[in-house]
């Protein structure tokens, strides 16, 4: 078996990334994104990218980043509400945003990693999301069909992994980054602590290490906050 593990962040890219490709990043606001794997994409000058994530990270953090260097053209995204950057080059027509409800992007990432090329759903029937769709009638109820998605690359961040790819997920980084670690062409993931073989419990791995091509170890993953709130401490 080849030697899935890299030495760091940009290494574990090297000639996987070209303009005008799709990349898939994972995490949830600012859980379980890959940081590093992010920050080397930016590094790396690729422009025009198509980017499928359910957010576009904040000001200066996560994709932030990559708003800034200028190299997203098209966001496929849920959520984007928490970075004035991104609302800016919107509102300029920077950059093309194809806004999808939060269950269906989970579902269409679901989808392409399944093979699955299109499914149908009652979500977003009768409003601006069915645009352009095909609407069809089941059972007395529409539905309007949505596309699979499948990317050049995911990205994804994992709290343990092995060096053959088998993944461990924590709490909130669950979201999207299991499933977009399926749906890729190839898929590199950061992890914060990297084993050896057969020392994860089976029991818990959630992404096998067939879907996974490369690894970077990267233990002292930020653990940003994206709001927070506090009150004074008592005496």
């Amino acid at each position: 078996m080849a030697n899935k593990v890299y030495p760091d962040a940009s290494t574990a890219l090297d000639g996987l990334l070209s303009d005008s490709m799709t990349l898939m990043s994972g995490g949830f606001g600012l859980c379980g994104i890959p940081e590093a794997l992010i920050a080397a994409v930016a590094t790396s000058g690729v422009k025009d990218l198509t980017v499928i994530s359910n957010n576009a990270g904040v000001d200066g953090i996560g994709l932030g980043v990559m708003l800034e260097t200028r190299q997203i053209s098209k966001m496929v995204s849920s959520y984007v509400g928490e970075n004035k950057l991104f609302a800016q080059q919107f509102l300029n027509g920077d950059i093309v945003v194809e806004f999808t409800p939060q269950g269906t992007l989970a579902e269409r990432i679901r989808a392409g990693g399944a093979g699955i090329p299109a499914f149908f759903t009652k979500t977003g029937v009768g409003t601006t999301v069915a645009e352009g769709k095909e609407v069809r009638e089941f059972d007395g109820a529409r539905y309007v069909m949505e596309r699979g998605l499948f990317a050049d690359v995911a990205i994804v961040h994992a709290w343990k992994g092995d060096t053959e790819g088998n993944l461990i997920y924590r709490k909130t980084a669950r979201n999207f980054n299991p499933m977009m670690a399926t749906a890729a062409e190839v898929t590199v993931a950061e992890v914060e602590e990297l084993v050896e073989p057969g020392e994860l419990d089976p029991d818990q791995i959630m992404t096998p290490g067939i879907f996974v091509d490369r690894i970077v170890h990267h233990p002292d993953a930020s653990k940003h906050i994206e709001q927070r709130t506090t009150r004074p401490r008592e005496a």
